[in-house]
């Protein structure tokens, strides 16, 4: 996405990729490039563990400021080299965007009243990072090293829904996303058996080759024997399931493949994931913050809560940081050898520093995404009980909204909250502008749409917009194909003794493993830098 917010295109006009970048939950969502960056489509999160150093760090002191993972991650590695580390932290926790709403959770952003998560005990939102994929090796790394217990995430489920109020003779109808697939699929494999059967194809194929494609095409489309028809399969659902006794079941009626190509929603849904978008993924059991909370278990002495940096300095000797205490309002200073600021360029920027004017311009050039989701605690889990969902997504071009997902824990429990919105952009500021409760009225009256059940369910909601917090001003950055090539190699090489790491300084970004990795790659220059 460029700098200057944009509306979205209508929905129906949205690539597969695109859309998930709209939608969050099957593509968690603008430019192609900062789709892939967001997201990490098409880009491997490539390192499995730390950098192997050798040499010691003792004597030296590491300032770190910021004790989300990227901060930690690299006291958690400095100190098993000897260095000294201390670490500011602006919030009275640590993890940074890596946060969990549970009963008790306070929240208030900026301009807006003290929002005090009141979910029932054992419930929760993970409104920062909620999902895992299983090719972020460097998360896997620390979830194991530190035993932290995990449980698989439903990052796709068919059986979910696809609502689209755009979709020609499919709008305003609640379709389950298997029954688009298999259609799609089976009416396609129908027109090109035909063509096949037809020798349109001879020019390409031989003989062999055309017997072997139709055999594909008759499984792949489930096809008739015969006349080579698409006329449904079992895949795309049940009228009526079958069962014991004289129950052989009732199947569906496919949808007409002329509705499904007029409503465009068959070029949303394909049967394969982009990179790293699997269909199950990982999470940690109770929360996302079990993350952070088993680094603050191993880094947390190091951790100076409380502590807004004010200004930053540097010379030949060392760096000098001022800080604030937000709690006494009592100011002090703190040096060091080397510094690495993980504070999000978005609050960086604000911060009275002595950088380069060329690093200035860099941190200022990056663009940081507004972002918002909504918990909602039901209290009934209809969506299992009357839908038969169990976790996964459920997609719509609801302005506002783009995605309402199902808790992959505590399945067949009396409660549950779902995730009511994941927004972003433009969309995001203008939810972000309303109350708390205004924000839930917002998010019921557009899910009563696809769920009758909603509103006569709600019970509590909890909501952010990462754009109106304090200390992360934006969802996570936006790097363009101008930034990427401008600021971004200065950004990465940092400026005297002051480095920089986030998930903002990796392909990585929104990404937990990008804040990790990008700690792995700036403590192996510091050491360098230190070892010299």
């Amino acid at each position: 996405m460029e700098q200057n917010v944009k509306q979205y295109k209508s929905f129906m006009s949205f690539t597969r990729r695109d859309f998930l970048y709209r939608a969050a939950a099957v593509g968690g969502t603008g430019l192609l490039l900062n789709t892939m960056n967001a997201w990490g489509m098409g880009i491997a999160s490539t390192a499995s563990a730390p950098p192997v150093l050798s040499g010691s760090g003792k004597g030296k002191k590491v300032l770190i400021l910021g004790a989300g993972l990227a901060g930690m991650t690299a006291a958690f590695e400095l100190e098993k080299l000897g260095y000294k580390v201390q670490i500011l932290e602006a919030r009275a926790f640590a993890g940074g965007r890596c946060q969990t709403a549970r009963k008790g959770f306070s929240l208030t952003e900026l301009g807006g009243e003290k929002q005090t998560c009141a979910f029932d005990q054992g419930q929760y939102i993970n409104h920062g990072p909620w999902r895992i994929p299983l090719f972020h090796r460097s998360t896997l790394h620390y979830t194991k090293l530190f035993e932290v217990p995990l449980e698989v995430m439903v990052n796709e489920n068919d059986h979910a829904y696809a609502y689209s109020e755009n979709a020609g003779p499919l709008a305003g109808k609640r379709v389950r996303i298997k029954e688009i697939k298999a259609d799609m699929r089976g009416n396609v494999a129908e027109l090109l058996a035909k063509s096949v059967k037809n020798h349109a194809l001879d020019q390409e194929l031989t003989a062999d080759d055309q017997r072997l494609l139709l055999d594909y095409l008759q499984h792949e489309g489930a096809l008739s024997a015969g006349d080579l028809k698409y006329k449904g399969r079992s895949g795309r659902g049940w009228a009526t399931n079958p069962g014991a006794g004289m129950n052989p079941g009732v199947a569906t009626d496919p949808l007409g493949f002329k509705d499904l190509l007029a409503s465009k929603l068959g070029a949303v849904y394909s049967a394969v994931h982009d990179f790293p978008m699997q269909a199950t993924m990982f999470q940690p059991v109770g929360g996302m913050d079990a993350i952070a909370k088993a680094f603050e278990k191993r880094v947390g002495r190091n951790i100076r809560y409380k502590t807004e940096v004010q200004t930053l300095r540097q010379n030949a000797e060392g760096v000098t940081v001022t800080f604030k205490d937000t709690g006494s309002g009592k100011g002090g200073s703190i040096s060091a050898d080397y510094c690495l600021c993980t504070i999000p360029l978005s609050v960086l920027r604000r911060i009275d520093t002595d950088f380069s004017d060329q690093f200035k311009q860099a941190v200022a050039s990056v663009a940081y995404a507004p972002v918002g989701k909504i918990g909602l605690q039901m209290k009934r889990r209809f969506w299992e009980e009357d839908d038969h969902i169990y976790g996964g997504h459920n997609m719509t071009d609801l302005k506002g909204i783009n995605t309402i997902s199902m808790p992959s824990y505590g399945f067949q429990k009396q409660k549950g909250v779902l995730l009511g919105y994941y927004q972003y952009q433009t969309q995001a500021i203008e939810v972000s502008a309303l109350s708390p409760k205004e924000r839930a009225e917002f998010a019921l009256a557009a899910g009563q749409k696809i769920f009758p059940q909603y509103t006569e369910n709600f019970d509590s909601a909890f909501s952010v917009a990462w754009h109106r917090v304090q200390y992360n001003l934006g969802g996570w950055a936006e790097w363009t194909e101008k930034t990427r090539a401008a600021a971004y190699p200065t950004l990465l090489e940092g400026e005297g003794r002051i480095l920089l790491a986030g998930e903002h300084l990796s392909y990585l970004t929104g990404w937990q493993a990008g804040a990790i990795e990008s700690a792995w790659q700036q403590i192996a220059k510091i050491h360098e830098r230190a070892s010299a």
